[in-house]
């Protein structure tokens, strides 16, 4: 297990119907559920996004501004997808400059509108179900609640991702995508098969461990925000987890 397409096979090949994110927002009620097909079908339409309506190649970098939510789980399998560099926000690029496209959430939308002509700028309303922004967008600026949804179920990078293509840049340790996934596997957030629950984003530093170590691990992520810790222990005994983080 090499790279991330590996590791997805191999889990499509093991349980494909098994819960791999469940995700709750308590703030608006909403719970959403990805099964290990799902998760790759939505992938792949993030890669196809990236890949053939962007024109991003391997060896390129997207900056993943998103906050804790089901869709930053599923660019960084795109970005992985297609052998694009994860980069934050401060980051640079592969080459020293900035970022090669970012997708971002309502929050930072204005911040990267600026850059919409110099780069693209893929925006996502974080709305249930993944659909298009309530209001128009800011010149320039991609709806992902448009633009994904005409994408297919599955994609083939015309040239993979290996082992040793960067994976992350530096504010999440610089490790290739070889290492990304020995270190997930050699992890301790959770043992094999686990339940994770989490408020951490897995598209941060501090949180990209909550989703590589349940994938590479046959496990699952639940992520929660906007819980208090009642409700907390109330949806860690109703998904069954069995470890939490932090």
């Amino acid at each position: 297990m090499t790279t991330f397409a590996d590791v997805l096979a191999r889990q499509l090949r093991a349980d494909s119907a098994r819960p791999l994110i469940t995700f709750y927002d308590e703030a608006t009620g909403e719970r959403v559920e990805l099964s290990v097909t799902t998760y790759a079908n939505w992938v792949a339409k993030a890669a196809s996004l990236l890949a053939e309506e962007h024109d991003l190649e391997r060896g390129g970098s997207l900056c993943v501004d998103l906050p804790a939510h089901w869709l930053a789980p599923v660019f960084l399998g795109a970005a992985w997808t297609v052998g694009l560099v994860v980069t934050g926000p401060e980051d640079a690029g592969p080459d020293g400059g900035g970022p090669d496209a970012v997708v971002c959430g309502p929050g930072s939308l204005e911040r990267w509108a600026e850059r919409a002509d110099d780069l693209p700028v893929l925006a996502c309303s974080l709305l249930p179900l993944g659909v298009r922004f309530a209001e128009p967008l800011p010149a320039g600026v991609h709806d992902v609640g448009v633009e994904i949804w005409s994408q297919p179920d599955a994609f083939a990078p015309w040239d993979p991702p290996g082992a040793d293509d960067l994976a992350t840049a530096a504010s999440y340790g610089g490790a290739t995508q070889g290492e990304t996934w020995s270190a997930a596997a050699a992890g301790s957030l959770l043992t094999d098969g686990g339940r994770l629950l989490t408020g951490a984003n897995p598209a941060s530093p501090p949180g990209i461990a909550t989703f590589t170590e349940p994938l590479v691990r046959g496990g699952s992520l639940v992520l929660v925000t906007h819980a208090g810790p009642e409700r907390l222990e109330a949806i860690y005994a109703a998904e069954r987890a069995t470890a939490r983080f932090p």
